[in-house]
């Protein structure tokens, strides 16, 4: 199961628009180009001038999370959450990282709080289901090692392994 992170936050965008400066437009392509680390230095010279900049803020920790320094782009989506309760993207980023960990129950406590925010947020409700698909697989799998005898619970551990692993097939164009 991978869960999809936000990657852009939809509801600033148009009201920051006006307001964006050029590092954040440069982190914006050097991510794209591929130069993380030049994403990096750009976002954080803008957050050095407006460290309140929510979208700078979010892009940052996309921009962590892609350089594969998750434990950084928990601090940026945590203190998101703190300072802009009602966006939606920085929990939904939060829960992808519990659930890289491992951590479902706390995955899906951001994900209904991202819900919360904007119950119209399509992506949070996709993830929502992973997680409870991985949910179902853990209580399937210690309802059938308490009983051994049960074969429905080990029939539904399978079915629910199976969605909780499921990775759609690119057809011959490439796209889903």
């Amino acid at each position: 199961m991978r869960l999809a992170p936000a990657v852009a936050l939809s509801i600033l965008c148009l009201a920051c628009a006006a307001a964006r400066a050029d590092d954040v437009s440069d982190a914006r392509a050097a991510l794209r180009a591929g130069d993380r680390a030049a994403a990096l230095a750009s976002v954080e010279r803008h957050l050095a001038a407006k460290p309140g900049d929510a979208e700078a803020r979010f892009l940052r920790g996309v921009i962590l999370t892609e350089l594969g320094r998750p434990a950084d782009a928990f601090d940026a989506f945590f203190l998101l959450t703190q300072d802009y309760p009602e966006l939606p993207e920085p929990y939904n980023n939060l829960a992808v990282l519990y659930a890289a960990r491992g951590e479902y129950e706390r995955a899906r406590v951001n994900l209904e709080l991202a819900i919360r925010a904007n119950p119209g947020y399509a992506t949070a409700y996709e993830n929502l289901g992973d997680v409870h698909a991985r949910l179902s697989a853990q209580a399937y799998e210690k309802a059938a090692q308490l009983d051994a005898t049960n074969r429905r619970a080990r029939e539904k551990l399978v079915l629910a392994r199976e969605l909780a692993d499921y990775a759609p097939r690119k057809s011959a164009s490439g796209s889903r």
